[in-house]
């Protein structure tokens, strides 16, 4: 799994630094040059695309998204465990529900064959991201449910914005 980490964090990096580089050389072009590529909006929104279905798994990965777990952190282990274990759950049919209605989406546009506007690419050959990123979303939420199943954790481990913060104000206190 750790070449599918380090892909995800790959196609991430490369996605953001061409979307940099694209709107960086369109602003020089257009006002220093006066001129521009018509192309460069939809390659940006392509590459953010692709970041965004990718950045989502990832986020799963690492335990970024924000959660509300105030009141499960309150419980105890094996309660917390429980109530983890149905929000994966959860979590895994509304990534079912996502990749069936992408899937769906994906196909559609694969019959009509529209390209974009700009760029000489057909749609679902981007649109194919969709899918592709919610099966990786659901292959995370796979790991994290054989993790409280098999008792390695007891909980989601979200993003805890309030004890990021307590632990700033204390570095720049110490500071």
């Amino acid at each position: 799994m750790k070449i599918l980490d380090r892909l995800e964090e790959w196609i991430i990096s490369i996605m953001l630094l061409v979307m940099t580089g694209l709107a960086f050389m369109q602003v020089v072009r257009r006002y220093i040059f006066n001129t521009g590529f018509s192309w460069t909006l939809e390659l940006t929104m392509v590459c953010f695309a692709f970041m965004i279905f990718v950045g989502i798994s990832y986020g799963v990965r690492v335990g970024s998204h924000i959660g509300v777990d105030a009141l499960v952190n309150l419980l105890s282990a094996p309660k917390r465990r429980l109530v983890s274990i149905l929000a994966v759950v959860l979590s895994l049919v509304y990534v079912g529900f996502v990749l069936y209605g992408s899937g769906i989406y994906v196909n559609k546009m694969m019959e009509v064959g529209v390209e974009f506007d700009d760029l000489p690419i057909e749609r679902w050959k981007v649109l194919i991201i969709m899918p592709i990123g919610y099966a990786l979303v659901g292959f995370r939420f796979f790991q994290i449910l054989y993790n409280l199943v098999t008792g390695k954790t007891d909980s989601l481990h979200l993003a805890d914005e309030a004890a990021d913060a307590m632990k700033l104000k204390a570095k720049e206190s110490a500071e």
